[in-house]
């Protein structure tokens, strides 16, 4: 593993992927890399809601396209957590452990309710449109059914456990990955 550690987490918004990408790439001291900020930041670029953009996205898979070279290039890098809803399909090659958070899409339209200050209601139709809009996308662009998860080595539903409840599943199998392939990785206490 000359490229160091490198781990892809992908999951459906409001799922907790960003959460728990965030505290493993701190946990192992890795990079860590979001797919999700990088197509944000190029909505906000352009002048357009997360939504429109998306609407935009389906009809041009530039956007897509640059968001996965991006993302692939920073796994070739080495040393990094790298995070989004289809993250793990575009790098699984170069991670070497592919992880799926999910939850129930009521637990998800609460969390991004409370996290972005929208009601249940909208937070419900967001998750609903960005969902659709993801599915059609991958499968036209890339073949990819999002609903197979046949390539992940672990999957977590963070609908009834707690955060300090996911960190500890994600540490132990990350500890036990790298136990079993013979690896030392200094980690943060």
């Amino acid at each position: 593993m000359s490229k160091g550690l490198v781990i892809a987490i992908s999951g459906p918004p409001a799922s907790g992927k960003t959460t728990h990408a965030r505290y493993i790439a701190e946990k192992f001291r890795l990079r860590y890399v979001s797919a999700g900020s990088i197509f944000r930041k190029m909505a906000q670029e352009m002048g357009l809601s997360l939504e429109e953009f998306h609407k935009i996205a389906e009809k041009d898979s530039k956007y897509d396209n640059l968001v996965d070279k991006r993302s692939i290039e920073e796994a070739k890098k080495g040393n990094a957590v790298i995070e989004g809803h289809l993250t793990a399909w575009v790098v699984r090659k170069y991670a070497d452990i592919a992880i799926y958070i999910k939850a129930s899409l009521e637990t998800r339209a609460r969390r991004l309710a409370k996290r972005d200050g929208k009601s249940y209601e909208e937070a419900l139709r967001e998750i609903k449109a960005r969902e659709e809009s993801n599915r059609r996308r991958y499968l036209a662009y890339y073949g990819i059914d999002i609903r197979d998860l046949s390539i992940f080595d672990l999957v977590i539903d963070t609908t009834y456990l707690s955060p300090g409840a996911v960190r500890r599943i994600l540490e132990m199998f990350i500890k036990e990955y790298l136990r079993g392939r013979g690896i030392k990785l200094d980690v943060n206490n």
